[in-house]
């Protein structure tokens, strides 16, 4: 499961047997969303009536586990902006990466990042598939 995981970007070898030790039994989480609740890493709400308001991450969870996706999605985001300033394709989760961090800023973009990251884990290792990184298809102007 470890190299099943380190083909995910952002996660090395650190953060791969990190979880795996702390987490244990993925299947604990029926859902990705809890999984990365569980992390501490979707934001906090409060709601009344229609209105339905989010703010900060809730910190809730493992620490460590929270500062190694918070790492790796900082070098997703590094490689993105590297992958498109030397003009070579950007893969699916690049490019959303740097919309992200264009519309709300790199702070922002890098939890969103290592949310998403949590959420691919999640999905990764319950189903018990390979990641594989699709490049975005080029638009014909």
């Amino acid at each position: 499961m470890i190299q099943r995981l380190m083909r995910i970007p952002g996660v090395g070898l650190l953060t791969a047997t990190a979880l795996v030790a702390t987490v244990g039994h993925i299947h604990a989480f029926r859902r990705a969303r809890r999984f990365a609740s569980w992390l501490g890493l979707t934001p906090r709400e409060w709601s009344s009536g229609g209105s339905r308001h989010l703010g900060a991450i809730t910190k809730q969870g493992d620490v460590y586990l929270r500062c190694l996706l918070t790492h790796g999605a900082r070098a997703v985001l590094l490689m993105a902006a590297r992958a498109a300033r030397a003009g070579r394709p950007l893969t699916r989760l690049q490019q959303w990466a740097q919309t992200v961090q264009r519309a709300r800023g790199h702070n922002k973009a890098t939890i969103a990042v290592a949310n998403k990251l949590a959420r691919i884990i999640w999905a990764v290792w319950t189903r018990d598939v390979e990641f594989t990184a699709t490049p975005v298809r080029a638009v014909a102007a």
